[in-house]
Formats: structure tokens, C-alpha cells, sequence
């Protein structure tokens, strides 16, 4: 069994979500591991990531839009708002979502629906680098 493990970095521009469907695919490629599992690691608490379609953005408007009602800013029983009135409605949001997902891995590819797509999800305002640890396992 081979084991691989890499990291990457995104750049967020603030609140919203963010496709690294592309990149997460060539690290599973240049492992060579054709059959095996992909795990996604987003290493923050204000963030997290989404299996989201990705062929209408109006889905993940929608999804961001909904979140932003479920979890407003400005809800008077936070406490913890050291960062700002976004800091603690990003971490529920989080907490509401995931922090990784694993992925089977068949004949080299990732076994994703034919709409799906695995995005950053951003729950801060300003931009931020999310930092990703990947790891392949498989034959």
C-alpha cells in the first residue's frame, strides 16, 4: 500500500466558497494510486469544505445565502467576538459543516458525482490563506 501525503494553500477572497476540485485531482494522479481513498483536511475553525454541485453557482449562492440567515453576525448572545462579528458565527458554521471528507479512489480517479465539486467554504469576510493537508492511500 502506498501512502502519500501533500499539502496545499487557498486563497480566499472572503466569504464564500471556493473549487479545488482540480488541484486535489492531480495529487491523487501523481501518487499513482488507482485504487484507494483521498482524505481532505481543511486545518481551520472559521472555514470548512463542502461536496457541493459545481456546474451552477447559484446552488453554493444559495447554500452561502442560507447560511447567512441560519447563523447571523449579529446575534446578540456571542460571546466570543474577539475577531470581529463574523468570528464566532464562522466557527458554528463550521461546526455545522465539515472539517474533511474521503474520497474512494477507482481506476486512478476519485469517485465524485458527476456534479460534484469539493470547495473551501469561507466563513470569514476578509481574505484568508486556508491551508490543506491531503493524503492518498491505495494500491
Amino acid at each position: 500500500m502506498k501512502v502519500h501525503t501533500a499539502e496545499m494553500k487557498v486563497e480566499t477572497r472572503g466569504k464564500g466558497t471556493y473549487e479545488i476540485t482540480d488541484e486535489i485531482t492531480r495529487i491523487v494522479r501523481n501518487t499513482g494510486v488507482t485504487d484507494g481513498q483521498v482524505t481532505v483536511f481543511l486545518c481551520h475553525t472559521s472555514a470548512s469544505l463542502v461536496l457541493m454541485e459545481n456546474a451552477d453557482p447559484s446552488a453554493r449562492r444559495d447554500l452561502e445565502r442560507w447560511f447567512d440567515r441560519l447563523v447571523r453576525e449579529d446575534d446578540p448572545d456571542f460571546i466570543h467576538t474577539h475577531e470581529g462579528p463574523d468570528d464566532m458565527p464562522s466557527h458554528i458554521r463550521m461546526a455545522l459543516t465539515r472539517s474533511s471528507e474521503v474520497i474512494p479512489i477507482h481506476g486512478g480517479r476519485m469517485t465524485l458525482g458527476t456534479w460534484q465539486g469539493i470547495f473551501v467554504f469561507e466563513h470569514r469576510r476578509d481574505p484568508h490563506g486556508r491551508r490543506i493537508a491531503v493524503t492518498v492511500m491505495g494500491a
